[in-house]
């Protein structure tokens, strides 16, 4: 296994990125992680994962996250962030040259990658989405609804805390123990990585039936962040995704107590797509 670093410079934004290199590459993991956290978290179970079953991943932080510059849960546009994942897909094609190339994203990363797939001619192999940003399982304050939709036309770089519990990622203590210690995890959101993901997500269910690339949807039905019905709402309005659902699972899948089960399935599908 080789792990390396690299950087991409889009909107007057650092990007940080890196990848993972199996021994025997049949195929590449784009991997797009959720709001507040970073791809770095994704090393300790889901990477090793698919590195042992020769899929290699290439990962990068988003806008406003991990080790990526700039005001902390910010994005100039969903175009950009759209552009970002566009980049670090052509990153992948570049290290690992006629490879079969999937699309990973979680949360807010899957919301990206759906939308990215609707709305962007692209060759990958396939997608994969897990607990996507569609639809919220609670419902924000009214006032600050009201106030992000305001800020957005005046201040969009204003940002507020993101009303999440740590809790509500797994259902195992140690995992929300990490996440709560990790320097590089935060809180912060402006109205352009919430609002218009809401706005993003609700278009991506109406638009379902345009898919043209397979997909794997996964969603815990004990999500207390995104509810898992925006999820089963995607997957009814498409033939060409599989939706599975984890009884009881928790936000983070790959951080879950099914985790195993979780990434089994994973691996099953990315090795029929092949």
């Amino acid at each position: 296994m080789t792990h390396k670093e690299f950087t991409f410079t889009i909107y007057k934004t650092d990007f940080y990125g890196q990848f993972w290199e199996a021994e025997n590459t049949k195929a590449v993991v784009v991997l797009v992680h959720g709001m507040g956290e970073h791809s770095a978290r994704y090393a300790d179970f889901v990477v090793p994962n698919l590195l042992k079953n020769d899929f290699s991943v290439v990962a990068f932080d988003h806008f406003g996250h991990g080790k990526t510059s700039g005001k902390r849960g910010h994005n100039p546009s969903f175009d950009a962030v759209l552009e970002s994942v566009s980049k670090v897909i052509e990153k992948a094609k570049t290290i690992f040259p006629n490879t079969p190339i999937f699309l990973y994203g979680h949360s807010m990363g899957g919301n990206a990658v759906l939308n990215y797939v609707l709305r962007k001619e692209n060759s990958l192999q396939g997608v994969i989405a897990t607990s996507p940003f569609l639809k919220l399982a609670f419902q924000p304050p009214a006032w600050k609804l009201g106030m992000g939709k305001l800020l957005q036309k005046i201040a969009p770089s204003i940002t507020m805390g993101n009303e999440l519990d740590p809790n509500d990622i797994s259902r195992d203590k140690k995992e929300v123990e990490k996440y709560i210690n990790d320097p590089l995890v935060h809180d912060k959101i402006s109205p352009n990585f919430s609002l218009t993901f809401i706005d993003t997500g609700d278009w991506a269910i109406k638009n379902a039936s345009s898919l043209k690339t397979p997909m794997l949807l996964l969603h815990g039905t004990g999500d207390k962040i995104i509810d898992y019905k925006g999820t089963e709402e995607f997957a009814k309005n498409t033939k060409k995704a599989t939706l599975k659902l984890y009884e009881g699972g928790y936000h983070e899948l790959h951080n879950d107590l099914c985790k195993e089960e979780f990434m089994a399935a994973i691996i099953n599908w990315l090795n029929t797509k092949i």
